[in-house]
């Protein structure tokens, strides 16, 4: 018998689950999973406190590939609609069919299908995400405001900017006012530089085919007969503009972890608490060999590997390298130089907040998923409210339970306070701009997660110096967010695993093909029934 091939995994998020799944199912290499941290899910775990669970940074799922949406739902079911089911959303209706599916009352291990309602926070007032030009945002606006927008847009669109930063990309789709009014400080806040030290590439990963243009459009669209609710799987609209969404039961851990759960079931391995500290590779035959790893108890442990596939962030995966297969001095100058932005969320518990909406002249809660707080003199960037992700997240269905996310760099003044001094500068600016009043406070926690989000400035602009060194380790593949230093929503983080072990199995590597997936694609890989 043949000695089986052994595929050693680097990280327990979506990318790397995907990918040990994937193997198991198409090849017979056997995948070993090493996740650094206690949780499975990376950046798209669920935390628990006190009963109430934490999605950290928020995760919808949504996409465009019938690929991931069908694998999605193979993991947890769609939840069962007995009858064509109404649901509202912004004064709108639509119907779902029925369907066949668990119940999410009796049971846990169910999809669910979720409104999306996402808002921006300026000056006490409520408008929508994105801008849509309807009568209420007008009036918020006000005349002289909409008027210099629309003259600003007109501009932007008669003479557009050469698109070398982000600056000069979202100025052309939505004209410098309101560029400046709503996207220029939150922006910076998100990423502590300006946006014109930042790359064009970023809008282009991010927010492809938005603009001032396409919101009017979809507005139009929503006047006519039919409704973008029709089909969950919304292709054809923009993913800012998409307005339901599947969700996890007990949040974005839950599918993780029933997919950690099923690797094993099936032969694979996801250990834990497993921190990579060398990646050895031999610069000869430039193929990688082993993993070395700290395991729980301190011991270094050799995992021979076939296959290393990577979601490390790509700094790390260079400083593991370096005693077998060191980087030349340009191209580990620009691992060096690559910039992450750090992140924590306070979670709060609350009686009920300041913050409300008024149906039928009636205070109602808000339903709001999200709020993008645009407000320059607080660093919060935005709050979530998770009863309103999914109501199984919050222990008492009385309370509600938000998490206020703020964006930072480790070592800097935000990132070194301690744990209760930054809980109480939340509920200070929560006070201040008028979310809560923390006299009705119950419980808080702080939930640090480093290296949220890849950067697309420092030595990003020579990226390609470095992609020219690591792709010929044939059997070194990078996928996932970190991996290949992208800002991917988890389904292209999926789509890249996929696409990987498709390749394993094929027996033909091509790195250029992973590089070119697109997270807003059309993904060409789909369209053409590979």
């Amino acid at each position: 018998m043949p000695t089986p091939r052994t595929a050693v995994i680097i990280g327990a998020g979506p990318a790397g689950l995907t990918a040990a799944w994937e193997l198991l199912q198409q090849t017979d290499i056997r995948p070993i999973v090493l996740e650094m941290s206690a949780a499975i899910g990376g950046l798209s775990q669920t935390a628990v406190h006190n009963g109430n669970r934490i999605d950290i940074g928020g995760h919808r799922f949504f996409t465009k590939v019938d690929r991931v949406m069908d694998w999605w739902l193979e993991m947890l079911p769609l939840q069962q609609l007995d009858a064509p089911t109404p649901i509202a959303y912004q004064n709108k209706q639509a119907t779902l069919p029925a369907r066949r599916g668990p119940d999410p009352a009796g049971s846990e291990a169910v999809m669910l299908v979720r409104p999306r309602r996402s808002r921006i926070y300026h000056r006490g007032q409520f408008y929508d995400y994105p801008l849509k030009l309807t009568p209420g945002t007008l009036r918020k606006l006000g005349l002289g405001r909409t008027a210099r927008i629309s003259a600003s847009y007109a501009r932007a669109r008669l003479r557009p900017r050469p698109e070398h930063t982000l600056e000069d990309f979202l100025i052309n789709r939505f004209g410098t006012t309101l560029y400046r009014t709503f996207f220029e400080s939150y922006t910076e806040k998100v990423w502590g530089v300006p946006c014109d030290q930042i790359s064009a590439e970023w809008g282009a990963q991010r927010i492809k085919g938005l603009s001032l243009q396409s919101a009017l459009s979809h507005f139009l669209r929503r006047l006519l007969p039919g409704s973008p609710l029709d089909d969950i799987r919304q292709k054809d609209t923009q993913t800012s503009l998409i307005e339901q969404f599947l969700y996890p039961r007990l949040g974005p851990g839950q599918m993780w972890e029933t997919v950690a759960d099923r690797v094993t079931a099936a032969g694979g391995e996801v250990r834990t608490g497993w921190r990579v500290v060398e990646v050895c590779a031999d610069p000869a035959t430039r193929r990688a060999t082993a993993v070395v790893a700290e395991a729980p108890d301190g011991r270094r442990v050799r995992l021979e590997a076939d296959v290393v596939i990577s979601t490390m962030p790509i700094q790390e995966l260079v400083r593991a390298m370096a005693p077998t297969a060191p980087a030349p001095a340009g191209a580990r100058a620009v691992s060096e130089g690559l910039v992450y932005r750090d992140f924590f969320t306070v979670g709060v518990l609350a009686d009920r907040l300041r913050l409300h909406d008024t149906e039928g002249g009636q205070r109602v809660p808000i339903r709001d998923n999200w709020l993008y707080i645009q407000e320059p003199d607080v660093h919060v960037g935005r709050m979530q409210v998770f009863n309103n992700w999914s109501p199984h997240l919050v222990a008492d269905p009385d309370k509600v339970w938000i998490g206020l996310e703020y964006f930072c760099t480790r070592g800097d003044a935000l990132w070194s306070q301690g744990d209760d001094a930054l809980m109480e500068m939340a509920l200070e600016e929560c006070d201040r701009i008028g979310i809560l009043d923390p006299a009705v406070v119950r419980d808080q926690c702080l939930i640090r997660m480093p290296r949220t989000y890849p950067a697309y400035f420092g030595t990003y602009d020579r990226f390609d110096e470095l992609r020219r060194w690591l792709d010929p380790f044939e059997n070194l593949i990078l996928v996932g967010r970190n991996g290949m230093h992208r800002y991917n929503n988890q389904d292209h983080s999926m789509l890249t695993a996929m696409v990987a072990v498709d390749q394993l199995a094929a027996g033909r590597i091509d790195k250029d093909a992973l590089w070119d997936i697109n997270t807003e694609a059309e993904y060409h890989e789909e369209r053409s029934g590979s």
